[in-house]
């Protein structure tokens, strides 16, 4: 269904980005600096976010159709000066499939993301690859609505269709604690629940975690 999922892709979260993804976004990136990755890049919706202190921003997206919106949106931010890096690139690296040096970024964005991408271990493990020892990831993340046990059970319910129809997207990935198991520092995380967004993907987190360096 990723075909017809990305035409439409924006008009869908638009609600839940206005009311609170847009703002945490750019709170998420404001400090970031040098080298930066993001993966999943999708339609671009961190684009408008980046600071002038980070250097140059690699964006991997491996779907076509987001990846034509995202050069399109960076395009559009370059011409109107309203993307703040030097440098920039697009590429079809997949999470789990990237095709950058060892210890080559400063940090790594990952933005709704990791609810979709097929083995989040593997993801995580070329992501701790290609940071920089005491690098940071950077993630905003929908995940299981471990404290609302009604609304757990109905995302497990659901979860075997929801990941057909909206491009592989699960309901009930406990993220954080993938991510401490794949050998990061949790340093920052907020949980909040996203207003206007459909309640099955309300329960989000967001933060930062250092990579202690190669596995």
């Amino acid at each position: 269904m990723a075909w017809l999922l990305a035409p439409i892709y924006d008009r869908m979260v638009a609600p839940a980005e206005e009311a609170c993804f847009q703002t945490w976004r750019g709170e998420l990136l404001a400090g970031l600096h040098g080298q930066v990755l993001e993966i999943g890049a999708g339609t671009g919706a961190n684009v408008a976010h980046y600071p002038a202190l980070v250097d140059r921003v690699v964006f991997t997206e491996p779907d076509p159709g987001m990846r034509r919106q995202l050069v399109t949106k960076l395009t559009a931010a370059r011409d109107a000066a309203t993307f703040g890096p030097a440098g920039s690139e697009v590429a079809a690296d997949s999470a789990d499939g990237l095709t950058f040096a060892d210890a080559s970024f400063d940090s790594v964005v990952a933005t709704l993301v990791f609810c979709t991408v097929p083995d989040p271990d593997a993801a995580l493990a070329e992501v701790r690859r290609v940071l920089k020892p005491g690098g940071r990831l950077v993630f905003l993340e929908h995940v299981a609505a471990e404290d609302r046990p009604d609304r757990l059970k109905w995302q497990r319910r659901i979860d075997p269709v929801w990941k057909l129809v909206v491009g592989g997207c699960r309901l009930t990935r406990r993220t954080a604690d993938t991510i401490e198991q794949a050998g990061f520092t949790i340093e920052t995380i907020t949980r909040e629940s996203a207003r206007k967004a459909t309640p099955l993907v309300r329960p989000t987190i967001r933060g930062t975690a250092i990579s202690p360096g190669h596995p």
